[in-house]
């Protein structure tokens, strides 16, 4: 059946205002990330995709901890060779991580950059932070200690350029190779103390952003985000700690 040219009219106004909508839509879109909710939503979601990642990331790390088995091979190694076993989905995390990384670094500066401006405006007498934690308060700089370690841990396990003993794919005697040289391992421990610093206040803001935040339930997140915290810290720290003191070798 052929159609009716009045047809074609009728569609060309249905694909025009299909238009409109997106176009509708992806201002708002804008606009919800232009605002302070909409900033803290975005650093709330990134940061949450990025706490999945540490926590798989630390259970990974902790099989450095079981023995050899029978052949002589390590678990931790054999994890790796999976991994790289299926190419699509490691880049595929990757990519999701690296986008998410970013949005999670410039929604926090420019919340940064709002905060300084309204406090410019307002004015105070005098500065007593009274209502933020220790931790809250060295965010602005523990997230860029966190984001150059990222780098160089990259670079030194992952990708060998700063590991002169790198093996590609034994990722035991790479870890515990690199965790013989105190200041490697210090730097490390350092790093994730700072680490654990940063996801205390995180993983509360977090919950506050999407409204888990209630008088009866605050005590209960402040405790449940000090002990992840320390426990991802503890446990990253462990590491460099076990190889330094030849529990891991």
């Amino acid at each position: 059946m052929q159609r009716r040219k009045a047809d074609f009219p009728i569609e060309g106004a249905k694909s025009a205002l299909t238009s409109v909508a997106t176009t509708e839509e992806a201002k708002q879109t804008v606009g919800f990330y232009r605002s302070v909710v909409g900033k803290k939503v975005v650093m709330a979601v990134t940061g949450f995709i990025l706490f999945v990642f540490i926590v798989f990331h630390l259970a990974a790390n902790l099989l450095i901890y079981f023995p050899p088995e029978a052949n002589g091979t390590r678990l931790l190694n054999d994890y790796a060779a999976h991994l790289r076993a299926l190419p699509a989905l490691l880049w595929g995390a990757r990519v999701l991580l690296l986008v998410a990384v970013i949005l999670h670094i410039v929604a926090a500066w420019q919340l940064t950059v709002l905060n300084k401006l309204e406090a410019r405006t307002t004015g105070y007498v005098k500065y007593t932070p009274i209502a933020s934690s220790y931790a809250s308060r060295t965010m602005v700089w523990s997230g860029p200690i966190i984001f150059f370690y990222v780098i160089y841990h990259l670079l030194d396990l992952t990708f060998g350029t700063l590991n002169p003993s790198f093996q590609s794919g034994n990722v035991f005697h790479n870890v515990v190779a690199d965790f013989e040289h105190p200041g490697v391992a210090i730097f490390y421990i350092f790093a994730n103390a700072c680490l654990a610093f940063h996801l205390y206040h995180g993983i509360w803001s977090m919950c506050q952003s999407v409204g888990l935040a209630h008088p009866r339930y605050t005590p209960m997140l402040k405790k449940a985000s000090v002990a992840l915290a320390i426990a991802i810290g503890a446990g990253f720290c462990s590491i460099p700690l076990a190889v330094m003191t030849g529990l891991v070798r």
